[in-house]
């Protein structure tokens, strides 16, 4: 019988040491196979790149996965045990592999192999982080083994905490949130600190199934697994009995992620993201978490966008309609495969298919299946009749009135952009590049090149009054032919209307854009200087030097014209457009700082104290301050009374240029209050004139004009400061000369100091002017 049993021993003793030789075999051969698990040591996720307004609402995020980077430390201890309970209660107490869970998965598995049910698994939150960054989903015992292996690795190398952080800022929780801080504010707009339990256990009940549990598509199954999960806490002892019968009954409250202002601002937004990608490389940016402050107004920025929209709607209206999208077959699937034409939710408009036409009205369907009616009197600016301009089936764009009246709308075939600068530190508060970034992402405030026309000239009467020209310098407005070089043809400027007015002054010269006197200065002041002065200033790069420069006939974008505009408001420096402030990374730290000015002994003033900072800089000086004052007044002269007296009406303080290229091809319009630059562009995205008297006073101006009545106060207009040195005389308008009584139209015109002696202007320190101040050659 001893023998028996000694046999009985040596052969189950072989068979273990047998088996125990293959196991070890298997798990050598796999341990040579695996990946390096200690990388996670250091490892950070990628996290997204947040982008904030200057008044610190978050627009964007660049990013490849929604990501929100939180320590350990920081994660709330109620979300820790609701995942805990949901996936891992022994996790603090098992090597990595859960023994017990590993045998309690195999018993009821076999049970659910009889009624075939879906087979659960055992893997512990070790096991998972070892599967979801070092291996792939493949269903297989390989897979299960290498994952055992790996997840009793990081055990030994890892600390418990360090294991839960990089689960839970890993794992995947639905509608393309990544870690728990994401899924926060993706499902309740919340910081993970503010989430309270019913919340906690929402999120830990996601990882199983993240599609099929996700709130916003099935709210009662996410109940049915939110309260699996609080069954496990009251279980687990997280949670008392009467917590868990308050807890199961409550509603699942969600809250979307608020996104400011977020299609408003696409074009800036782009802008942004192609700067920092070119300064800190794509690989950072969408996997560094920096923190991007810009000077975005979320406020001004809404207003700028529609009034660019509003204002080549306008223009684009009065050209009449240029017909459907497209004529489908009318059925219940006519609103599929219709994305191309998708636009902007805050435009306001549906896409929709005409049912039944009439000779006085049109039956629509929506794409989102409401009915309603177009009525004549909403087609009247297409100049057509229905009969004439529609037809059953046809695909077009309609924004509602009121009940079910519809109107009919168009994209415009005309584009154009809007720019708000700060004038004094050239910090960009709200750019627009077009009418619709999904339609066309090209963006015509910083991208666009195209001639400014008159919009230009500030700039060569700027240079005159740079030297020794006044506001009342008397310049010939007549005919005048010029050889351009022997490889170019005779040059022969115009003024718009095609008339000539005799000698007038320097401010009627840009009050009313006068091609022919501008010139005039321009070939005096000599062709290198203009070109130098513009380059300068930023507008233009390396300009062909040509007199037709003067007329505005070299290539600029909008962003760059209304830049150089703000030297006429801040006292002649030169800003540089900014559309990012400042750059910090995950941890705090300034890498990108755009504000170069410097506080004066700021350290040493008590808060107190009646002293003020003084704020420093170091902007280049272009031109005085005195040139600044009397530019900016001579601009207030175009509003007055030249090509922008349309806008005389808002009895606002503002100064302002028109510009108008050749054929009414372009057409411009840059103002400013005593605090804001506004520039405006709108043209055609391929140049071709936009049609008879369609000039920048009535296109672009009018742009201008909305930004302005929605966006300024009377308060914020506030007059413009008269620079140090500037002497102001009642001079006869026509003239130039000093007021008489007998003067008919007189106005209050600004002098440099040196310019007047004794009440009277003098001249004599230009040597091209005679007696009469007039240009001694002409």
């Amino acid at each position: 019988m001893s023998t028996l049993i000694r046999k009985i021993f040596i052969s189950f003793a072989s068979f273990f040491l047998l088996i125990g030789f293959i196991v070890i075999g298997i798990l050598w051969n796999y341990s040579n196979n695996i990946p390096d698990y200690k990388f996670l040591k250091n490892y950070k996720p990628p996290v997204s790149s947040k982008v904030y307004s200057g008044n610190g609402d978050l627009v964007a995020d660049f990013s490849k996965e929604k990501r929100i980077f939180v320590p350990y430390s920081s994660i709330p201890k109620n979300v820790i045990n609701a995942f805990l309970s949901a996936e891992d209660k022994n996790f603090f107490s098992h090597p990595g592999v859960d023994a017990k869970g590993v045998l309690r998965a195999m018993i009821n598995n076999i049970q659910n192999m009889i009624t075939s049910k879906r087979l659960e698994g055992a893997s512990t939150i070790t096991q998972q982080v070892a599967k979801n960054f070092l291996l792939t989903n493949e269903v297989s015992i390989n897979r299960k083994i290498k994952e055992a292996i790996l997840a009793f690795r990081i055990e030994r190398s890892l600390s418990k905490e360090r294991i839960l952080e990089l689960y839970l800022n890993q794992i995947y929780l639905g509608s393309g949130a990544y870690g728990v801080a994401a899924a926060s504010l993706e499902y309740f707009d919340k910081s993970i600190k503010e989430l309270n339990y019913q919340e906690a256990a929402l999120l830990a009940a996601l990882p199983k199934a993240p599609s099929k549990y996700n709130p916003y598509q099935n709210k009662n199954l996410a109940k049915f697994r939110r309260n699996l999960v609080l069954k496990n806490l009251l279980e687990n002892n997280f949670i008392n009995s009467k917590e868990y019968q308050i807890l199961k009954d409550k509603k699942i409250k969600l809250k979307k992620k608020k996104k400011v202002f977020l299609e408003d601002s696409q074009y800036y937004i782009e802008d942004v993201r192609k700067k920092i990608i070119e300064k800190l490389t794509y690989e950072k940016v969408y996997n560094q978490g920096f923190n991007i402050n810009t000077p975005i107004n979320p406020e001004l920025q809404k207003i700028a966008t529609n009034s660019l929209r509003n204002g080549l709607i306008a223009y684009d209206k009065r050209k009449g309609w240029h017909g459907v999208l497209e004529n489908k077959k009318i059925n219940s699937n006519w609103s599929k495969d219709l994305e191309k034409y998708f636009l902007e939710n805050s435009i306001g408009w549906k896409i929709a298919i005409i049912k039944k036409v009439d000779q006085f009205s049109a039956e629509i369907e929506t794409q989102n299946n409401l009915k309603g009616i177009i009525n004549y009197s909403d087609i009247t600016w297409t100049k057509k009749n229905f009969k004439d301009l529609v037809k059953k089936g046809d695909i077009i764009y309609v924004k509602k009135i009121s009940g079910s009246n519809f109107s009919l709308k168009q994209i415009p075939k005309i584009n154009g952009g809007i720019v708000v600068m700060d004038p004094f530190t050239g910090r960009v508060l709200a750019l627009s590049g077009g009418f619709s970034f999904k339609n066309s992402e090209f963006n015509r405030s910083s991208q666009a090149l195209r001639q400014p026309g008159s919009a230009f000239k500030p700039f060569v009467y700027a240079l005159a009054l740079e030297n020794d020209y006044t506001p009342s310098s008397l310049i010939l407005d007549a005919p005048l032919v010029l050889n351009q070089g022997s490889d170019l043809k005779m040059w022969k400027p115009e003024n718009y209307g095609k008339k000539f007015y005799g000698l007038s002054t320097l401010r009627i010269g840009l009050e009313k854009s006068r091609n022919l006197m501008t010139v005039r200065i321009a070939q005096d002041l000599g062709v290198d200087k203009v070109a130098n002065f513009a380059k300068k200033l930023g507008i233009y790069n390396n300009p062909n030097k040509l007199l037709s420069i003067s007329l505005g006939s070299a290539e600029t974008t909008l962003l760059k014209l209304t830049s150089a505009y703000s030297a006429f408001v801040n006292g002649g420096k030169l800003v540089k457009p900014i559309i990012i402030d400042r750059i910090q990374d995950s941890e705090g730290n300034t890498i990108i700082n755009n504000d170069k000015r410097v506080c004066i002994d700021c350290d040493k003033i008590s808060f107190t104290s009646n002293e003020y900072p003084i704020i420093d800089d170091d902007y280049k000086k272009v031109f005085s301050n005195q040139t600044a004052y009397q530019v900016t007044s001579l601009l207030e002269g175009v509003v007055q009374r030249g090509t922008g007296k349309k806008l005389k009406k808002l009895k606002l303080n503002l100064a302002g240029k028109t510009g108008t290229t050749n054929d009414n091809t372009d057409t411009w319009f840059i103002g400013f209050t005593s605090n804001l630059v506004i520039g405006v562009y709108a043209g055609m995205d391929e140049p071709k004139p936009l049609g008879k008297y369609e000039t920048g006073s009535k296109v672009a101006l009018p742009i201008f004009e909305d930004f302005v009545k929605n966006a300024i106060k009377k308060s914020d207009a506030r007059p413009f400061k008269v620079a140090d040195g500037i002497s102001m005389m009642v001079i006869d308008a026509l003239t130039g000369q000093k007021a008489k009584f007998s003067s008919q139209d007189t106005i209050i015109e600004a002098y440099k100091k040196e310019n007047i002696v004794d009440g009277k202007v003098l001249y004599s320190n230009n040597n091209r002017l005679d007696s009469n101040n007039v240009l001694k050659f002409y």
